[in-house]
């Protein structure tokens, strides 16, 4: 238990809201779960699944996420314009991945600003909606003969560069504050009980969260579906 703990403390001291994921309309939850697996790894603590008209409710697989959806802020929207709407009252830019030509390269952009990085369906990408709310296009430069990465891959190079550019320019690794270092020791000390949910009623008024734990038997398979209303600086 000491171990655990100890692997917690780490986690939470390299933990971040500066960046944050949205993948919409995926229809491969083997997809959205490694995008979740590859936040979790890099620190990156909230995400968010927008499922658009017809597309299938998210549920998380396991067997590629690694378990990585009890770790962490999963927030479920039924449009873009919905979620990006909560989100820029956060405080984030809201940067849609796209090939293009008014794309700008992800390598030539500023990521210190607390951004929203959007990814699109696995077949016809970003929605138009989405791509006329976002603030900003951005891609990777393809190389090859193929012009675009599987969608999860692509999630996982654009939050290690976002994370890697953002401690670069700023010269520092620690983007919590002293409220969100306190709570997400404990949600995860929740977690370690078997059935465990979380749930976080928060007040965007006053700026203040109660957390509470539910036990559950839902065949043991639970998942946190966490907001942290906070205006990102």
């Amino acid at each position: 238990m000491d171990a655990r703990k100890e692997r917690i403390r780490r986690a939470v001291a390299n933990r971040s809201y500066s960046v944050c994921l949205v993948v919409e309309g995926l229809t491969d939850f083997g997809n959205v779960s490694a995008a979740f697996r590859s936040a979790d790894a890099l620190g990156v603590q909230s995400v968010h699944v927008i499922s658009c008209g017809g597309s299938k409710r998210y549920r998380d697989n396991r067997h590629v996420s690694m378990g990585a959806e009890k770790w962490l802020d999963i927030e479920l929207w039924n449009s873009p314009s919905e979620c990006f709407t909560a989100l820029k009252k956060r405080g984030y830019r809201i940067a849609t991945a796209r090939l293009g030509t008014d794309s700008a390269s992800v390598y030539e952009l500023d990521w210190s600003q607390p951004t929203a990085i959007v990814v699109g369906n696995e077949h016809m990408g970003i929605s138009e909606e989405a791509l006329s709310l976002s603030d900003l296009h951005c891609m990777l430069p393809m190389k090859g003969m193929v012009d675009s990465f599987n969608v999860s891959v692509a999630a996982g190079i654009l939050m290690h560069h976002a994370v890697c550019d953002r401690v670069s320019r700023l010269f520092k690794t620690l983007y919590l504050k002293v409220e969100e270092k306190n709570f997400l020791p404990g949600s995860y000390y929740i977690f370690l009980k078997k059935h465990a949910v979380l749930l976080i009623l928060s007040d965007e008024r006053s700026n203040s969260c109660m957390l509470a734990s539910l036990y559950s038997c839902r065949s043991g398979n639970t998942s946190r579906y966490a907001a942290l209303h906070r205006t990102r600086t």
